[in-house]
């Protein structure tokens, strides 16, 4: 997906939302699992069919499906198709590895199951990133200042010169690519240095996690990080697709979308 294509849907949709599709086979209520051979495509289907008007992205937590094997695999193929062609789908799988293997990473995640964009980690520096840049209209979505509350192990470690690890990372993958093919993880938990972030790269897509159940704060994320492309993706993952364990978890996550899109739009 091209950025003018992405930014003019935010536009249209007036939302910045991006669901999470972080679905825990142990989460998904009984009476999917107890009726349908694969569960995690039904949760999936309901989640997307309830909650699609509502957002602009959809992340797949990779590591959900990986842990239930070939199965899983298939369950993400085909809930993978069930999304509009139109609306952003980011793999959350955080690779990054020497050339050969980046190069089958890239070729899983963008040929294989053709998603727009990838989370990669820049530990190993550029040649580890460099394979994930040879695919058009394709994405990448580099850790940059994270929502855990480890980051503060490494991320927030002071150099030589005063600057945080972080902000040299930030400041040095941005040139591997540019604002029409790369993003960053910016945590919403981490809304102290969410303008310092935007001041490095002002043009760029943040991905920001941690709003919901990592309890990040939704206001001072829009008011340090929107630019004049919107430049945000804010998910929730768990505050939505959990919203209820009950027969009706689809209409509560729809719910639960539109309140978030509610707090969001009067900054649009």
């Amino acid at each position: 997906m091209k950025r003018q294509d992405l930014v003019s849907k935010i536009k249209s949709k007036q939302s910045l939302l991006c669901v999470g599709l972080d679905t825990d086979i142990i989460r998904i209520p009984q009476f999917i699992k107890d009726n349908f051979d694969d569960p995690i495509l039904e949760f999936n289907r309901r989640i997307i069919e309830a909650t699609k008007d509502q957002c602009v992205a959809y992340k797949f937590n990779i590591a959900f499906y990986e842990a239930q094997g070939v199965k899983g695999w298939e369950s993400l193929e085909k809930s993978l198709a069930l999304i509009p062609d139109d609306i952003f789908t980011i793999a959350d799988a955080k690779r990054g590895d020497i050339g050969n293997t980046s190069k089958l990473y890239a070729r899983t995640f963008f040929e294989t199951y053709n998603f727009d964009s990838i989370t990669v980690s820049p530990y190993m520096g550029q040649d580890s990133l460099e394979p994930f840049y040879g695919y058009n209209d394709k994405w990448v979505i580099i850790l940059g200042l994270t929502s855990n509350k480890g980051s503060a192990d490494f991320q927030m470690q002071t150099l030589a010169d005063g600057r945080k690890v972080y902000q040299e990372v930030i400041r040095r993958s941005a040139e591997f690519g540019d604002a029409g093919n790369t993003m960053f993880v910016v945590g919403a938990t981490k809304t102290d240095f969410i303008k310092e972030v935007r001041d490095i790269i002002p043009n760029h897509f943040f991905l920001m996690p941690g709003i919901g159940k990592q309890g990040g704060d939704l206001e001072g994320s829009l008011k340090n990080g929107l630019n004049d492309d919107y430049g945000l993706l804010i998910n929730s993952s768990r505050g939505i697709i959990y919203a209820s364990d009950g027969e009706d978890f689809d209409k509560s996550a729809a719910e639960a979308a539109s309140q978030l899109n509610q707090s969001i739009t009067p900054y649009l």
